[in-house]
């Protein structure tokens, strides 16, 4: 039996229309244990359909939007109140995590956009504590996918996680985006675990399947991972080069440890 929670990010096998009843079915004929971002699924049916196929609806978004997020106190207000909602949403529907996102520099120093997520992650920390979910802050890479977005480096993360305090405030450690930015992968998740509540992969470079033509040795990196007492997922967010179905079973075998 594995050892690694594997999910499936909705728009990997939902491609071409697939039927979500479908790609459920195969995704835990596969063997995987939750999807990840709902993708072309609504989020409201996949909740009811997931649990009939073993599976679990690992992480939502938790607010908007990528480029204006957590670090401009303008948008502060804007983001409780996306997260209030999400949170009660996510408990009642039995959905661990909520994705957070820093938002671009747009010129603001990393130590004052710290400490404004720091801010705004500390108000919304209690009601994430007292309904059991996890908001996980996510580090994507800034020199290749993501220019000028703040959250690119694992210390950034962990210093936020620090200043927080909450066990309900972590990181989503994105191991393409950090294998761009800093590599060192398996010592930076090995030391900073207690910080993390969801991982996403992909080969690098290109952002597609996890194969023999990309450079992270996946089997070592998830070796570690479950090594480390990590019990959450492990979600696939990548694009398949070929056939979907085949690709998420090469992803599923790499990461099978």
């Amino acid at each position: 039996m594995s050892r690694i929670k594997q999910a499936f990010c909705g728009g990997i096998l939902g491609r071409k229309g697939r039927p979500m009843e479908q790609a459920l079915a195969i995704a835990a004929e596969i063997g995987l244990k939750g999807i990840d971002l709902p993708g072309p699924f609504p989020v409201d049916e996949l909740v009811k359909a997931a649990p009939k196929y073993g599976l679990t609806v690992a992480i939502i978004g938790g607010h908007a939007s990528l480029t204006d997020g957590l670090n401009n106190p303008a948008n502060h207000e804007r983001i409780l109140g996306e997260l209030d909602r999400n949170i009660r949403f996510a408990a009642d529907n039995g959905i661990p995590n909520l994705v957070c996102l820093s938002g671009n520099r747009r010129g603001m120093d990393d130590w004052n956009g710290l400490l404004n997520t720091a801010e705004v992650l500390k108000r919304a920390a209690p009601l994430a504590e007292a309904k059991g979910v996890t908001l996980c802050t996510e580090l994507l890479n800034s020199k290749v996918d993501h220019p000028d977005y703040m959250c690119d480096h694992t210390m950034w993360g962990v210093t936020l996680c620090r200043l927080v305090g909450s066990p309900r405030v972590k990181l989503l450690f994105d191991i393409y985006h950090m294998a761009i930015m800093e590599g060192d992968l398996i010592r930076n998740i090995t030391t900073h675990i207690a910080h993390i509540g969801h991982f996403h992969t992909a080969g690098n470079p290109g952002r597609k399947d996890l194969d023999d033509q990309q450079e992270i040795y996946y089997p070592a990196v998830m070796r570690a991972i479950a090594d480390s007492g990590f019990e959450g997922f492990v979600g696939h967010e990548y694009s398949p080069k070929g056939d979907e179905v085949e690709s998420m079973r090469q992803a599923f075998a790499a990461c099978d440890v």
